[in-house]
């Protein structure tokens, strides 16, 4: 069996409007790409960071992680900075796991308008 590291799966994903069922969707929907495409088990992932732009308000996005049943993961929820410009109502998630893959190999997952942020990543 190749030796396991610590590596860090990033990614993003966006909602329409600040719900927070629309927040535990899009966030339930991009962590279950993520842990997919990377072949995690809930077993496998140490820690997760969320965070949110300043116009997402209604929900924690840790709550879709607690609904998918990783409940003994330790979750952060921050805000992101308030740059002008930047993509509205996007949820990044910075998730960091023991894995054998090489960093090369990691997939790093932007769904939704969040595409806009990676383009040459080629997340469908």
């Amino acid at each position: 069996m190749s030796e396991r590291r610590v590596r860090a799966v990033r990614g993003a994903t966006t909602v329409t409007h600040d719900e927070p069922a629309l927040i535990r969707e899009a966030t339930r929907e991009l962590l279950d790409a993520m842990a997919t495409r990377n072949a995690l088990e809930p077993a496998d992932i140490i820690s997760i960071i969320f965070t949110v732009t300043a116009d997402l308000t209604s929900e924690f996005p840790a709550r879709a992680a607690r609904e998918l049943g990783w409940v003994d993961i330790p979750l952060l929820c921050t805000m992101e900075m308030p740059v002008g410009g930047a993509l509205p109502r996007c949820i990044r998630v910075l998730l960091h796991a023991e894995c054998a893959r090489a960093k090369g190999e990691i997939v790093h997952v932007y769904l939704r308008d969040a595409r806009t942020l990676r383009p040459d990543l080629d997340t469908p």
